[in-house]
């Protein structure tokens, strides 16, 4: 876990800019909240970085695709709705759905074990599913973003098994599962605070994983097209889809 937390405190003017230009120029998609880091950290409670971010988005009718994986997202929700009502569909799309907000909720494994050593403060998998449901029953298109799922951890058969059923089970309308990607050798680099997980974790684990990844950012495109192939299996088997849009 990084000990440091940079704010970008000009996020707001940058983006107003931006977006301004963008609507008018009719240049209208979605934008990604929360892509980098969830979007509902502890300190936006008091930043209130998201809410600004999401009232300009509101203002310039900009359509929300918004990622987290804790309950303070609850705060929002009378905004949110209306971006979903107001928010301008992209050309592409306008035929192919009429939400202008896709809520995803993270979820990477649902043994609660790993959690607390791999997201210490953040909510349990359960915890996480039940926000799911509720985002649902409030009218959102609603998934899960199984990203990442970690090698030989959670890339099981019962471990994919257990996030899929459970997804398909609280009314997740999609499910994205991804792999695990390891950046940067610095401090607050995600491999540095990767590999710190796994010697806190299971410290046998890693020769596999510098097997697996080398030098590189990426597992080999065998791995990927495994873990692929095991999860579509088992979301057909829960009538769950892989894609945002059926």
């Amino acid at each position: 876990m990084s000990e440091s937390l940079s704010v970008k405190s000009n996020v707001f003017p940058v983006l107003e800019k931006q977006l301004k230009s963008r609507s008018a120029k009719s240049q209208y998609g979605f934008v990604a909240v929360g892509s980098a880091t969830d979007a509902y950290i502890p300190h936006e409670k008091d930043l209130l970085v998201t809410e600004g971010i999401l009232n300009l988005l509101h203002k310039y009718r900009f359509p929300v695709f918004l990622s987290t994986k804790r309950q303070l997202i609850i705060r929002d929700l009378p905004l949110l709705k209306q971006i979903d009502k107001t928010a301008i569909i992209p050309p592409d799309l306008r035929n192919r759905m009429k939400n202008g907000v896709i809520l995803s909720v993270s979820v990477s494994t649902m043994n609660e074990a790993i959690t607390n050593v791999l997201e210490p403060g953040a909510s349990p998998p359960m915890e996480r599913l039940q926000l799911v449901k509720q985002l649902k029953e409030e009218g959102f298109l609603v998934g899960v973003n199984a990203i990442p799922i970690l090698p030989y951890i959670s890339d099981t058969e019962k471990e994919l098994e257990d996030i899929i059923a459970s997804a398909a089970l609280y009314g997740s309308d999609y499910i994205l599962v991804g792999g695990l990607t390891l950046f940067g050798r610095e401090l607050a680099d995600s491999r540095t605070l990767y590999y710190k997980f796994l010697q806190r974790y299971e410290p046998s684990l890693i020769p596999k994983y510098d097997q697996l990844f080398g030098d590189g950012n990426f597992a080999p495109v065998a791995y990927h097209s495994m873990l692929k192939a095991r999860a579509d299996a088992i979301c057909k088997k829960y009538h769950l889809r892989t894609k945002i849009l059926a």
